[in-house]
């Protein structure tokens, strides 16, 4: 009985990670499909490349055909090891194979026969169900500015490799970004936005809150003040007799759309804080202020 080498039969190095093995199979399962394919022996092939991702494309099965050594050769002569206990049952496969499409010798006799399903039939391109690897959750961190901007940030993944991930503009504290197959697991990796909290705004929704800071008599008298938002700096005309915690609105200042929702506003909150009167000369000053104003705040 001949070894086979299904990593050959894909094309594929032994280390590759699941999302990408399966992308090779459709590859090829399309190439060589019997009812698309003008290849000679497109039959043949497609049968072979079944059959490795019958094996391959299950986590654990895979595991089972990599106990038997990474030292074999395709075409080499053959026998289970004694005592191997890598097989399966031939009940872990169901149902016998599809369109007639039989497996090897070899994969009769390690893994019990029978086809599982896997990807392609020759009826068609529809692809049989395959449970799906479970799917991991990681939190990402991400700074104010990447969700205003929709920034690409390099995160690590939990099997060690770094990738590039686009920050969906407005994407709101606590949604997930979906990874298709980039879990460790091979499955999906969902990436929980987590919105680090920033030195100057705070977010409720789509707005974004300043809390500006102005002098009494900026608040007396109106003033004409510099600050800063998500797309820069802006002058901001405060009103005469205006009091602390009065809100003003800066249209369209928040943060941007997502999914049709409605661009935020920025919303700056005056403060009004009084000077400190830490000398003899600021604490008279504020004694003729008591004496000239006849008001009380309360």
């Amino acid at each position: 009985m001949e070894y086979k080498d299904y990593y050959k039969v894909l094309g594929v190095d032994r280390k590759i990670a699941q999302a990408e093995l399966k992308k090779a199979y459709r590859k090829l399962a399309r190439k060589y499909h019997p009812d698309v394919s003008k290849e000679k022996d497109a039959e043949e092939r497609f049968k072979e490349v079944n059959e490795a991702y019958e094996v391959l494309g299950d986590a654990e099965k895979r595991a089972s055909y990599d106990n038997l050594g990474a030292n074999w050769q395709g075409g080499q002569n053959f026998n289970p090891p004694p005592g191997w206990e890598g097989g399966f049952d031939a009940g872990q496969f169901s149902g016998g194979a599809q369109g007639g499409a039989g497996f090897s010798d070899f994969f009769e006799s390690m893994f019990g026969g029978g086809m599982g399903g896997a990807g392609f039939q020759q009826g068609g391109f529809g692809q049989q169900p395959r449970q799906k690897p479970p799917s991991e959750t990681m939190n990402l961190a991400v700074d104010l500015e990447d969700i205003f901007e929709g920034n690409n940030k390099r995160i690590l993944l939990p099997n060690g490799k770094t990738i590039e991930v686009k920050i969906p503009k407005g994407i709101e504290d606590g949604k997930k970004i979906r990874l298709s197959g980039k879990a460790s697991s091979g499955g999906d990796l969902l990436l929980k936005i987590n919105l680090k909290k920033h030195p100057k705004y705070r977010v409720e929704g789509k707005n974004v809150f300043l809390d500006l800071p102005i002098a009494p008599w900026e608040a007396a008298l109106g003033a004409s003040i510099t600050i800063d938002t998500l797309a820069g700096k802006l002058k901001l005309k405060v009103p005469e007799d205006s009091s602390s915690g009065k809100k003003m609105r800066l249209k369209g200042r928040g943060l941007p759309a997502s999914k049709g929702a409605l661009i935020g506003d920025q919303l700056v909150v005056l403060q009004i804080k009084t000077p400190p009167a830490d000398t003899d000369d600021k604490k008279d000053f504020y004694a003729q202020m008591e004496k000239k104003f006849d008001w009380n705040p309360r």
